[in-house]
């Protein structure tokens, strides 16, 4: 193989890969770089572009080479949607942010990770431009754990129906207890995650608020002070099966208790805010601007909500 032919494969090997990554690949530049004309290195994006369009049909995905006028440059696009849009990447880093879930540190590193896996980079300055001052100013939660790859391991235990035995710290009197659980989900809720789970122990079902409650205990993850995974399964019949969709319309702060419905008149300017907090809410009635509104709700968290709307909620017993 000659000299020129061995440059040009090189040439066009490095080309791809600048794009693989994400990277602007514009012609002068690259023509200054590797000592050829700009037709040449056009040549070479349109053998990238052949490339692409045999492989997408041999893989099931659609990746093209397109010129960005914003860029001003080539750069390689995903089709179908396969890849988020920049919209999407600042949308996701806004929720994260919101969500004031994680460290400082385990926030500006999932952000970093997110932008530089989906946004091109010519954007990336504007996106994290955009988030730059929430981010300054992010305050962690207060309990400062990084529970990340716990959380995994846990939803590692509910996709395989495992027990897990844990020592949790129970905040009604600061002691740390241990249980044998079912875990069946993992939820996130007002700033914390949260693990949901069944317990076979009949001593520890004697403490509970409810007797013979049929739902699952809620516990937050980052109380979890040590935690093993069992090789004992668990068996719960599809029919039985938990939801957390359903659990999750019917409650309010992650606080657990009896299934129970509410009815209250509320008298502020946005019932839209109230369906939505409510997602089982149903408007009963509506006169004066007074909406009659009853839901179905666990436990104690809907009288912690209904106080806090002060004078707009007045419950009807």
């Amino acid at each position: 193989m000659d000299n020129g032919k061995e440059d040009k494969i090189s040439r066009v090997l490095q080309i791809y890969s600048k794009l693989m990554e994400g990277y602007v690949v514009k012609k002068t530049e690259e023509a200054q770089y590797y000592g050829v004309n700009e037709r040449s290195i056009q040549r070479d994006i349109e053998d990238i572009r052949n490339f692409l369009d045999m492989d997408s049909k041999r893989m099931g995905t659609e990746k093209t080479v397109i010129y960005d006028r914003q860029c001003k440059g080539y750069r390689l696009e995903t089709l179908y949607k396969l890849k988020l849009r920049n919209s999407e990447v600042l949308a996701l880093c806004k929720i994260l942010l919101d969500s004031r879930a994680f460290t400082k540190h385990e926030m500006v590193e999932m952000l970093d990770k997110l932008i530089e896996c989906s946004v091109p980079e010519c954007e990336r300055k504007r996106v994290k431009n955009l988030i730059s001052n929430e981010t300054f100013h992010y305050i962690e939660p207060r309990h400062k754990s990084e529970f990340i790859d716990k959380m995994w391991d846990i939803g590692r235990a509910v996709h395989e129906s495992r027990y897990i035995e844990i020592d949790y710290l129970r905040m009604k009197d600061r002691e740390i207890v241990h249980r044998k659980v079912m875990p069946v989900a993992i939820m996130f809720s007002e700033y914390y995650f949260y693990f949901t789970a069944f317990i076979d122990d009949e001593e520890v079902k004697k403490t509970f608020d409810v007797v013979n409650d049929s739902f699952p205990t809620i516990y937050r993850i980052d109380r979890i002070q040590s935690f093993q995974i069992l090789e004992e399964r668990y068996y719960i019949p599809y029919s039985s099966r938990f939801e957390e969709g359903e659990f999750r319309k019917r409650i309010q702060f992650m606080y657990g208790g009896k299934l129970q419905k509410v009815k209250f008149r509320y008298s502020g300017l946005d019932i839209d805010a109230v369906l939505d907090r409510l997602p089982t809410a149903k408007i009963l009635d509506e006169e004066d601007g007074v909406y009659t509104v009853s839901a179905e709700v666990f436990g104690k968290g809907i009288d912690m909500w209904l106080r806090s709307q002060g004078d707009l909620v007045s419950r009807i017993d």
